[in-house]
């Protein structure tokens, strides 16, 4: 689990902060994320996980902390992940652009990913498409970005 927070901090904070960032500051908005705060985030990142679900749900150690001070039907809703687009435009979007990556017989990208995976995704109806398959098509489109970038050299066996 140590991994796999590191990971999300280091790769998935990220890219919700910076959306969060263009999202407020494109209506001129100032938002606040207060449990970003660097020392906070050390602290909870060297907690055990066992602390951290200490009851058998997520964010415990949080919930624990703010129980005095919040309402019960907060304290105990079902955490909600970020929104993602609903639009299936979004996702013809990302199809179009994997299409055009399939197209692309030099993509790297397809040394890690199925090029007829690919090729199967970005014919179906994208407002049918369930939502593990899309972020399947935003990691590959991802992964490829990351790999013109860095132009790393792949030993595959």
């Amino acid at each position: 689990m140590r991994i796999t927070c590191h990971m999300h901090l280091t790769r998935f904070v990220r890219t919700l902060l910076d959306r969060k960032d263009r999202l407020s500051m494109a209506v001129g908005l100032e938002v606040r994320v207060p449990f970003c705060n660097h020392r906070l985030v050390e602290y909870v990142y060297n907690t055990p996980w066992s602390l951290k679900t200490f009851d058998g749900r997520e964010k415990s150690l949080l919930r624990q902390a703010v129980a005095p001070v919040l309402p019960r039907s907060v304290l105990e809703r079902v955490k909600s992940p970020y929104p993602s687009p609903q639009n299936p435009g979004y996702t013809a979007n990302l199809q179009q652009q994997v299409k055009e990556l399939v197209a692309d017989p030099d993509a790297q990208v397809f040394a890690l990913v199925d090029r007829n995976w690919a090729q199967q995704i970005v014919a179906q109806d994208p407002a049918r498409m369930p939502m593990g398959v899309r972020a399947s098509l935003e990691r590959t489109l991802d992964l490829n970005v990351w790999l013109e970038l860095h132009s790393p050299e792949l030993q595959l066996d």
